[in-house]
């Protein structure tokens, strides 16, 4: 389905405390002519530099319920993808003892629409123990 692309990504105002990103807020907007619906959650991977093959996938929790979302052309689905934050200063350190992931870029699924590469508005995603707490796609903007 071509319908729906990824078209943000930005650090959530709301996120765990730490150095590294701890949460992003992620649109994906439908580019089509007409409505769709969507339902479910994000897959979620460190992009692997323009080798698929390489990615590195995250470890997902989901968080809420999934709806099915209708969207009118040009309409936004948000999910919020929080991280295992970085600890610390500079490099920073995690809490775990893993040694700190920093991606350029994330490949976010979406239900019924593929994968698709996306970085933060400011910056690179920097996480812990590969894992995130994904919420279900909503017309509500997260916080």
């Amino acid at each position: 389905m071509d319908d729906v692309k990824v078209t943000e990504a930005r650090q959530a105002a709301v996120r765990p405390p730490g150095t590294g990103t701890g949460a992003a807020a992620v649109a994906v907007t439908n580019v089509s002519k007409s409505a769709c619906t969507l339902k479910g959650f994000p897959t979620v991977a460190g992009a692997g530099n323009g080798s698929p093959d390489k990615n590195t996938p995250l470890a997902t929790t989901h968080s809420g319920s999934a709806a099915t979302v209708s969207l009118a052309p040009g309409a936004r689905a948000w999910t919020k993808l929080t991280f295992v934050n970085v600890q610390g200063e500079a490099d920073g350190y995690c809490e775990s003892g893993a040694t700190p992931a920093s991606y350029p870029t994330l490949v976010v699924g979406v239900p019924g629409a593929g994968a698709h590469q996306t970085g933060l508005d400011d910056g690179v995603f920097a996480l812990c123990d590969n894992k995130a707490t994904v919420t279900a796609y909503s017309t509500t903007k997260p916080s």
